[in-house]
């Protein structure tokens, strides 16, 4: 498969087990939710009666006062301990390296048949000005959403974007599903789509 490069006569061959994939939308949802809960932080957390507070004493005796109780610690008690307390655990779902790699070449492929992955030869900026990426990416008309994706990301780069609430600046080892899954359009280099292919062969 060929890919043209944006404002250039050349073309770049590229695998079409990672640009021609056919989509997989159970795949993509799977690797997408996956990687999203590897995230998440389960941080809900209650007590138990040994965990609360207060003295486990016994409240009262045990015959002549009514109902029997102990400590005060129990969870009938305003105050007491929860009886089947939340504890914090991980959301985290196992995700096999093949389906990984197939899920990202699933979307990439989805990208390329949609027009919505831009080659191009190389891309910085000379200085940490975001008006200058502005200008770069008015040049290439990429949507509200663009994410860049370079072989490394320089720190001019990086720092010009920053202040763009909408765009993404990644390397190659920072590339994750569901970026590329928000993006408008994908700004890619030419060495980033071959590192691209070597990781993804």
């Amino acid at each position: 498969m060929e890919l043209t490069i944006n404002n250039s006569s050349k073309t770049l061959s590229v695998s079409d087990a990672i640009f021609g994939r056919e989509f997989s939308q159970d795949l993509v949802h799977q690797v997408v939710v996956a990687y999203r809960n590897a995230g998440r932080a389960g941080t809900k957390a209650q007590k138990t009666r040994s965990e609360v507070n207060g003295t486990t004493k016994k409240s009262k005796k045990q015959k002549g006062g009514g109902a029997r109780h102990g400590a005060l610690t129990a969870p009938i008690f305003v105050g007491g301990g929860v009886t089947f307390a939340a504890k914090p655990r991980s959301f985290a779902q196992k995700v096999n390296r093949k389906m990984y790699r197939a899920a990202m070449s699933s979307i990439l492929s989805e990208l390329n048949r949609q027009g919505r992955i831009t080659i191009v030869d190389g891309f910085d900026v000379d200085a940490p000005k975001t008006q200058g990426l502005i200008a770069k990416l008015k040049d290439l008309n990429v949507g509200n959403r663009p994410l860049i994706v370079t072989e490394e990301a320089t720190e001019n780069l990086y720092l010009s974007a920053r202040n763009l609430r909408y765009v993404e600046v990644r390397d190659v080892q920072g590339l994750d599903p569901v970026s590329l899954v928000g993006a408008d359009t994908v700004v890619m280099t030419s060495d980033a789509v071959k590192k691209i292919e070597e990781w993804l062969a």
